[in-house]
């Protein structure tokens, strides 16, 4: 299906396909955690990326979904989230799967995680760390308001345990905090690892980044908040695993959930002082300009969690599809490619909500909607594999 715009991008393969939350892929097969019941996994043979071929499903649990799968080797870990449908009961939290078998990948543990009435809803967003088989997770935990970070340990898959957890103060009801805001407008949104450091992006509340070197001690290093100031809320803190011009940087993207002026957005702070994080630079797609339409969400959502020595970062943007920024000048990021999907039948416009980059460079979006696309960067453009 040929796209609505792109530049410096080439289609190679697409998918008809339930509308995902995440794509995840590790060698020839690429796992999708869908938005909407029946299903919460896909399991998808891309061996020939032009002609990506389902070879399983797993289904919901009742009242959840699971938008978001990670791989592992051969375990499969796939949230468990409170959704339409929900009644006392149901179980929410994080499921573990052997996928030793593609065709009948088997559950072999299950960890319930929050999900009760003080506002966790079991799983939403969490990384998995496989050379420490550690998750680091947005999770419910009870006598807290809103989802805390909880760090996961899966050496043994089959007996998941948690080792930490780390919360913003105001958070734990039952432990006599009292929050500063309404409801669970501050929370744990998505972890992101880097050395010893999670950067914990909080919804309404900024991010802050925490010392993990002891993962059973997480220890606040600092927290920026640029709220109410920007509207939208933080939903990723992504580090530079390298540094650029000497110094060291975050990558934090808002997530668009409604119209606003301006659209949702990425941040750059540089944090070579991490006790003081800088605002130094933003990127931003101006919607006449960005080759998507004005329908649905228009805005930044989610980047590709590594940046490359190339220093490019492959964001998605909703309506406006895959956006390609190159930092290598960190006060002046540029966009050097884009692709916008056209929407699936019935659909007013592309709705691309997560992507991931394989080590031949190989880019994987899928729509909250419908539809897996596989793209490539044209030769002789920065980062062309």
């Amino acid at each position: 299906m040929e796209p609505l715009s792109a530049k410096h991008v080439t289609l190679v393969g697409h998918m008809d396909i339930e509308g995902g939350g995440m794509v995840d892929v590790q060698g020839d097969l690429a796992v999708i955690g869908h938005m909407e019941p029946p299903f919460a996994t896909s399991l998808i043979d891309v061996s020939d990326p032009a002609h990506p071929r389902l070879i399983s499903r797993i289904p919901t649990r009742p009242g959840t979904h699971s938008h978001k799968a990670r791989l592992c080797g051969n375990i499969l870990v796939i949230n468990v989230e409170r959704y339409t449908g929900w009644k006392k009961g149901d179980r929410a939290g994080l499921a573990f799967f052997d996928i030793s078998r593609r065709s009948e990948p088997k559950e072999i543990a299950f960890m319930e995680m929050g999900g009760d009435d003080t506002g966790g809803t079991g799983v939403h967003r969490f990384q998995l760390d496989c050379r420490r088989k550690l998750v680091y997770a947005s999770a419910g935990a009870e006598g807290f308001q809103g989802n805390i970070t909880r760090i996961i340990d899966f050496s043994d898959p089959a007996r998941p345990r948690e080792k930490g957890r780390w919360w913003f103060p105001g958070q734990w009801l039952a432990g006599g905090e009292k929050p500063t805001w309404q409801g669970t407008e501050v929370r744990t949104h998505h972890p992101n690892r880097w050395a010893d450091r999670l950067y914990v992006p909080l919804w309404g509340g900024g991010f802050s980044i925490v010392d993990i070197s002891d993962p059973t001690k997480p220890r606040t290093v600092s927290h920026f908040d640029y709220h109410p100031a920007y509207s939208y809320p933080t939903h990723t803190a992504l580090p530079v695993g390298h540094r650029i011009l000497g110094r060291d940087w975050l990558l934090v993207c808002d997530e668009s959930v409604g119209s606003g002026s301006p659209p949702a957005f990425l941040w750059v702070f540089d944090i070579t002082d991490e006790t003081k994080p800088v605002p130094v630079a933003t990127f931003q797609v101006a919607p006449e300009a960005s080759g998507g339409v004005g329908h649905g969400r228009f805005g930044a959502h989610q980047p590709h969690e590594y940046v490359g020595p190339d220093n490019l970062v492959y964001a998605v943007w909703f309506s406006g599809g895959l956006r390609v920024i190159d930092i290598s000048n960190p006060y002046r990021p540029e966009e050097v490619a884009h692709y916008v999907p056209r929407p699936a039948k019935g659909f007013a416009s592309a709705q691309t909500n997560d992507v991931f980059v394989d080590p031949k460079g190989l880019i994987y979006l899928i729509d909250r909607d419908n539809g897996l696309d596989i793209v490539k960067l044209d030769r002789g453009v920065k980062g062309a594999r």
